[in-house]
């Protein structure tokens, strides 16, 4: 196989990540929920692992026909906001007029930040919150919180998405990937498998989720309080 070949076929892996995107979609419709979010799972698995092999492989060199960063982000925008999105509307977990302010705030501030340029770091992390709603939904559904809860995380996290705050990419930023980078494959593993599971409330995976998202989340602003060796 040439390297155009091997350059081509991770733009194609990259793709799948719409077919899982309708996929869960078509499950949400039926508010089939664990079958949605066992979709997103996947789909967030293929999004860990289609960047280094883009890298690898050097797309933009060897398959400069498709853009992998729009490919990705015209991807992420239905997996990681749109969907989550309504989910977390239509699926109750946030009643009245706080479901209307979530879908809202949610998707408008999301699109504004992935066409961010200052979007990502120099150490390629995310510069504010980078919009992972699929995460806090799927978390959600599993601790099913008070829905003023709900409602104050995703007020929070909102306007987090645009203050100088770090948040990791776990892949990408080498500063304690070594722990970061198992902690997210970890929380991969523990969505599934509350999903799997149909997020029964004695599951232990949601022991797993609550402490791989607390460190997830608050990371990458202890790497900006605590300064790096040099």
């Amino acid at each position: 196989m040439t390297d155009q070949q091997r350059a081509l076929f991770v733009h194609f892996l990259t793709a799948t990540g719409a077919v899982f995107a309708i996929l869960a979609l078509l499950a949400a419709a039926q508010e089939k929920w664990s079958i949605m979010f066992l979709w997103l799972v996947v789909a967030f698995f293929v999004d860990g692992i289609d960047g280094p092999l883009a890298r690898k492989f050097d797309v933009k060199t060897n398959a400069p026909r498709f853009d992998g960063v729009l490919l990705d982000l015209i991807i992420d925008y239905l997996t990681y906001v749109f969907i989550p999105a309504f989910a977390l509307f239509q699926s109750g977990l946030l009643p009245g007029w706080t479901g209307w302010f979530a879908i809202i705030v949610i998707t408008f501030a999301s699109a504004l930040y992935f066409a961010d340029s200052r979007m990502k770091t120099e150490d390629n992390s995310f510069h504010g919150f980078p919009g992972c709603w699929n995460m806090l939904v799927l978390v959600m559904f599993a601790l099913s919180p008070n829905f003023w809860i709900i409602l104050a995380l995703v007020a929070v996290l909102s306007v987090a998405m645009f203050l100088p705050l770090k948040f990791i990419h776990p892949v990408r930023t080498e500063r304690w990937r070594n722990l970061s980078l198992p902690i997210a494959l970890a929380w991969t593993f523990f969505a599934g498998w509350a999903a799997w599971v149909d997020f029964h409330p004695q599951s232990w995976a949601h022991w797993g989720l609550s402490a791989t998202s607390l460190y997830l989340i608050s990371v990458g602003i202890v790497q900006q309080i605590v300064p790096a060796r040099s």
